[in-house]
């Protein structure tokens, strides 16, 4: 019903930036949350930032400040601006949203790796 097509991921030194883009298709228009979560290996994944359909906002603590999570419900996408990046964002970073009656997507994910 709904697939997740994410972009954006790369290489990039300490200190520099990269935005993430999550686009939405199919059938389902109206999203409650849609957010990015991020696994590094051997970690459990994690939530990185959450929106909220009222636009309200959620960051993980070591992100706060640095990160900016924004939605465009028109075109169905979610994006991620990660400025001042340190090697400890390295992660596959997932796409994720939430519809309906507890029904949830998830992106294919896409790597992000900060060199020091």
């Amino acid at each position: 019903q709904v697939q997740l097509v994410e972009s954006g991921g790369g290489l990039v030194q300490a200190g520099g930036s990269l935005r993430l883009s999550c686009a939405a298709s199919g059938s389902i228009f109206s999203f409650n949350n849609m957010g990015w979560y991020r696994q590094a290996p051997g970690k459990q994944r994690e939530l990185v930032a959450r929106i909220i359909s009222d636009g309200s906002t959620v960051y993980l603590d070591s992100v706060q400040g640095r990160f900016t999570i924004s939605r465009d419900n028109a075109k169905r996408t979610v994006d991620l601006q990660m400025n001042s990046l340190k090697p400890e964002d390295t992660a596959v970073y997932y796409c994720n949203v939430n519809y309906g009656a507890g029904y949830a997507n998830w992106g294919q994910g896409t790597q992000v790796t900060v060199s020091s």
